[in-house]
Formats: C-alpha cells, structure tokens, sequence
C-alpha cells in the first residue's frame, strides 16, 4: 500500500510524451521559395531563370509557380508522384513539347496554365489523368490542331477553358459540345471560318462565349442564343444571361443573319463587311429589312450528252445567289445523288459518272438551294452501245491534205449511221457543218441579206468536255469559216448570230443564224516507223563492219601475193636476174646520191643502223660486179 502513493508522488516527474513530427521534408529548389512550415505545401519559382523542372520538388507540394521561366519541355518524370498538387502555372515559358502523360499523376489538380507558351498542337493523351481540372488555359500559344480525345478525361469537370491567340483553324466541335459544365469559353484571335449549326446547344452553364477576332461570315442559329438573352458587356447583366462577342469578324449581313438581329442584345461595335451595300455599317445599326438574300439562279449547265456505254460522263450546273447555293443531282429514277463507287459529286458542282450504263441514259436534275430558295435546271444524257473493239497494233496512216489543218471529210450515210450516239442532228438547217476532222470543221450557214445593216457574223461554240464559250467575229460577206482549234473526239455546240444596227434604237443587236452540233473525228494515231536511235545504231555498226571486212580483205590479198611468188617480193619473179637494192642516206638531201659499186657482202652479223631518209635504186644485171 505504501508503494502506490510513492508512484503517484514520481508520475509528474516523467517526461510528457512528444507529439508525432512530420516527415522531413525535401530541400527547397535553388532561387525558389518554398513554404514548408504549414499545409498546404507551395513551392514559388516564377522568374528564376529555370531551364528544366527542378528535379527536387516536394512531392507533398500543393501548389507550383513555374511561371516566366526558360522550360521547354515537360517530362513524364518531372510531376510525377504529386498526387496532391492543386495549382500548377507554367505560364510563360518556352514549352514546344508536353510528354504523353506527363500529368497522369496530377488526379487532384484544379487549375492549368499553360498560356504563353510554343505549344503547336494538343494531343489525345498529353492531358490524361487530369480528372479534376477545372481551369484550362491553353491561349497565346501556336496551337494548330487541338485532337477529338484531348479534353476526354477533364470533360465533365471543365468549368474555364481558354483557347485565344492562337492558330486554330478547326475545332472538335463535337468534343467542346460535351463540356456541359463550362462556364467562359474563349476562342478569340484564332482562324475559325465557320461554326457547325448548334455547336453549343448543350452548354448549358455557358456564361460568357468570345469568339472576336475570327474569320466568320456567318454565325448559324443555335437553341442556346434563343433560350438566353445575348448581352455585350457583363456589367449589370443578369445571371442567367449570356454575354457573346464576336465583334473583328468580316461578317456577310443577309437573311442568314436575322435571327441573331432580333435578339435582345447591346451595341458591341461589330460590323457588316459584305455585302457592298452594307459593308462597313455596324450590325446592330442596319435594319432588319436590309438583311435580305438573293434566289438562286442557274447560270450554266452542261448541255445534251451522248457516251457510249462504260464510258464516263461529267454533267455540270453552275448556280450563283446569296448565300452561295449548294448544288445537288437527282437521277433519271428520282434519287439523289452523291460520292458512291460510280459516281462522285463535287462542291462546284460537277456530278462525274465514272462508268456509264445504259439505264444512267435520261434527265439528270440539277438543284440549287440556298437559304432564299431553290432553282432547278435539266441535262439530259444518252448512253449508246459500247463502242466496238480495237486491234491493238492497228495502226492508221491517212496523211492530212495538202495545205489544210485536218483532213476534213464530208458526212455520208454510212458516217451518219455509225455515229446515232454521238452525234445530234442540227437544231436548225440554216446553219450546217458540211465538213469536219480530227481537229478541224467547216461551218456554213445562208445569206442573210434580208436583215439589213449587218456588220459581221459571231461563231460561239463550246466542246461537252469544257465550259469555256469560244466567240469568232467572221466578216460580214462570209458565208462559211474554217475552224481549226478543235479538240479530237469531242462534241461541240456551235451557234451563228449575226451582228446588226437596229434602226429603232441606233444600237447594235444580234439574231441567232441557227445552231449545230458535231462531233470531231478521234484521233489519227501515226503509222509505226523505226525510232531514230535504232536507225542511228544500226547504221554505225554496219559502217564499221564494212571498214573490218575490207581491211581483212586487203590484208588477205597482200598475204596471197606474197605465197605467189615464192616468198620473194612482187617485183622479182623466178628466173630473172638477181635485183638488189642499193640505198645511201642523204639526210634530207633532194635528189639520189651517186654510189661506188659495192663489194659482194659476206656473211656477218647484221648491224643496227639509224637512218635519216633512204633513196634506193634497183641494181639491175647490167651494174653486177665483174665475179672474181
């Protein structure tokens, strides 16, 4: 009993337990600041002149200030295992590249600022792990290219995105329209042309959308600009409104812009650039009337064609209105028409059949729309049998005249017939063709005395292949005109007009001659001849064989005298008496050299002699030495 008041006298002797002590934490970056004594955790390093990421950051941190320093890159390892950062600038930098998954860590980060940086493009997996972000800011950067899947995992959570001053000329209109919690979207300063109809009808929250500074001609309705009211500036305005701006724009003020006309907003100071009547005047100060469009008309369109079938066909229709129209074909059967794999529709209007059939032959539809009505306009196309086959090595050799461009041959019967699908019959007798070739054709048409005061004729004509019209001006007593500045193998439509003074009026006025179409002969292809090389070749190598043979000849010639006479030289046959030559060197000396008869040669060694020049004269029988 006694030791228990004794332990209770020692108790407050004991030393009072020590609370538990943070892990230690990592050395401060050299030229940052670091807060370190209380949560949350900073690390501040803006305008430290910093290369990279300082490898020693506190994994603990809860905020990053890196901004307005030299770092040019982003690396996996540089953030990795900070799972608790919120706040991270990297503003004002010099980042060209940000490493896929460089913020994959960063599960718990609210705020990016990447502004003022080299960025060129934004990938799908550059922004992944950031699940929690709600500020993006991505402008005065280069971006060109901003990828579909690149804003997938901050989505739902994206309330400040921010993508002015850069280079942006298309948008994954689709991606932006799944923000359903942003609340200020920038896409000020950039190159956007064109914005699809209800891009951001599912932006609900949307408070603030800028889009000044752009190249929009046109902004199309969306149920988002009709549900809120649009204001201009934010002050004043109430909660539930949204403020748009889209001033800097060279905007096209006609009916397409109506709607946005009627809507309750202030003056922003944005105007109309086209068109001419309008440009220059600030939108909200043109009337609603004045916003007007213009009926499509078809201005050209390709006139009756006839292929043979499995042949491609090109049908062309022209249309101009305000807006622009957009064309469309309709097919013989009623379909419309578009790119399929045989046929393929282009923007201006031009439907390409790419092999024809016989049941493509009928009347194609041309329609134009626009957003003040339509137009229509017919092209009818004949498909025939399929031409007959060639030979391959049939060659034609039929020269052109003398003197002309193209042989010009006459149309018979039997041409007529063999050409039912390519050639139509002249939609007036006045004027004929009588005449025509690959490449040439004869136009006449009647004296058209009766019209008075005619001052010359005018030619147009045009091929089914082109659209260009072709005008000739034919002197006033002509009658016929030779053209030579035809394509082979193709249809043309030919009109003559004739140019006259109207005596009403005292002004000069054309009548239609007549009209024709005709078709030009295909092509002539050249007879097949040896190519130049072959003949150059073959020449030179029968030259030199006949060179060899005739050096072989001459040396076979040489050899058989020589077995002829016995192995002796030509001049000394068998029989005759002995002939020696004597020779003397005359260095150079004209004229021979008189010699004393030599003595009969022994046998000796033959010696080497260096002679100038030799003359030798034959020792005939009568200057032998007397013998011994």
């Amino acid at each position: 009993m006694a030791v228990l008041p004794l332990l209770l006298c020692l108790l407050p002797l004991a030393p009072a337990s020590s609370p538990p002590q943070p892990a230690a934490s990592s050395p401060c970056p050299r030229r940052c600041r670091c807060q370190t004594q209380s949560l949350p955790l900073s690390v501040l390093c803006p305008g430290a002149g910093l290369l990279f990421v300082p490898p020693s950051l506190d994994r603990r941190a809860a905020e990053l200030r890196l901004a307005d320093n030299f770092i040019a890159a982003v690396r996996r390892r540089d953030l990795a295992n900070m799972t608790g950062l919120l706040h991270l600038s990297l503003s004002r930098n010099t980042i060209r590249h940000v490493a896929v998954g460089a913020f994959a860590d960063l599960r718990a980060l609210r705020a990016l600022h990447l502004d003022g940086n080299r960025l060129t493009s934004l990938g799908e997996g550059q922004l992944r792990g950031l699940v929690n972000l709600r500020h993006l800011i991505l402008s005065n950067n280069q971006l060109a290219a901003l990828a579909a899947g690149a804003l997938d995992d901050c989505a739902e959570t994206l309330e400040d995105l921010d993508l002015s001053y850069n280079n942006l000329e298309q948008l994954p209109w689709e991606a932006l329209g799944r923000l359903g919690n942003v609340n200020t979207l920038g896409l000020d300063h950039n190159l956007l042309a064109s914005v699809p109809a209800g891009a951001f009808s599912r932006l609900h929250k949307l408070a603030r959308l800028d889009m000044t500074s752009n190249r929009l001609t046109t902004i199309p309705p969306d149920p988002l600009f009709s549900r809120l009211p649009l204001l201009a500036r934010p002050r004043g305005s109430p909660a539930s409104a949204l403020v748009l701006a889209f001033g800097g724009n060279p905007l096209h003020c006609n009916c397409e812009l109506v709607w946005l006309r009627r809507l309750a907003r202030e003056d922003d100071l944005e105007a109309c650039a086209s068109p001419p009547a309008l440009g220059g005047r600030y939108f909200w100060a043109v009337g609603e009337e004045e916003f007007v469009c213009e009926p499509p008309v078809v201005t050209h369109r390709s006139p009756p064609l006839a292929v043979p079938a499995g042949r491609p066909a090109a049908l062309r229709c022209r249309a101009v209105g305000d807006p622009e129209p957009r064309v469309r074909w309709v097919s013989p059967q009623g379909r419309l028409l578009g790119n399929s794999s045989r046929a393929r529709a282009f923007p201006n209007g031009t439907l390409e059949l790419l092999v024809t059939e016989p049941e493509d032959g009928g009347t194609f539809t041309c329609i134009a729309a626009n957003a003040a009505g339509e137009a229509t306009a017919a092209v009818e196309l004949t498909v025939g049998p399929p031409p007959p086959p060639q030979l391959a090595n049939s060659t034609s050799c039929d020269p052109p005249r003398d003197g002309e461009p193209d042989a010009l041959t006459p149309p018979s019967a039997a041409s007529a017939s063999a050409k039912v699908a390519d050639t139509v019959a002249p939609t007036d007798r006045g004027v004929q063709v009588t005449e025509h070739g690959a490449t040439a054709a004869l136009v006449q048409w009647p004296d058209q005395r009766p019209v008075p005061g005619i001052r010359m004729y005018q030619i147009q004509y045009n091929s089914s292949a082109d659209d260009i019209l072709v005008y000739r001006m034919i002197p006033a007593d002509s009658r016929s005109f030779l053209l030579t500045d035809l394509a082979s193998g193709r249809t043309y439509d030919l009109c003559v007009l004739a140019v006259y003074e109207d005596s009403a009026t005292g002004l000069t006025a054309t009548r239609p001659v007549g009209c024709a179409r005709f078709s030009t002969e295909p092509a002539l292809r050249p007879c097949a001849a040896p190519h130049a090389p072959f003949l150059g070749g073959t020449m030179i190598i029968a030259l030199g064989g006949v060179i060899v043979a005739s050096v072989l000849v001459f040396i076979f010639v040489l050899l058989l005298r020589y077995k002829v006479h016995g192995g002796q030289p030509p001049g000394k046959a068998k029989g005759a008496a002995p002939v020696s030559s004597v020779c003397s060197q005359t260095n150079g000396a004209l004229g021979p050299v008189p010699s004393a008869p030599a003595p009969a040669p022994e046998p000796a060694a033959p010696r080497a002699h260096t002679v100038v020049q030799l003359d030798c004269e034959p020792w005939g029988p009568s200057h032998e030495p007397a013998g011994p």
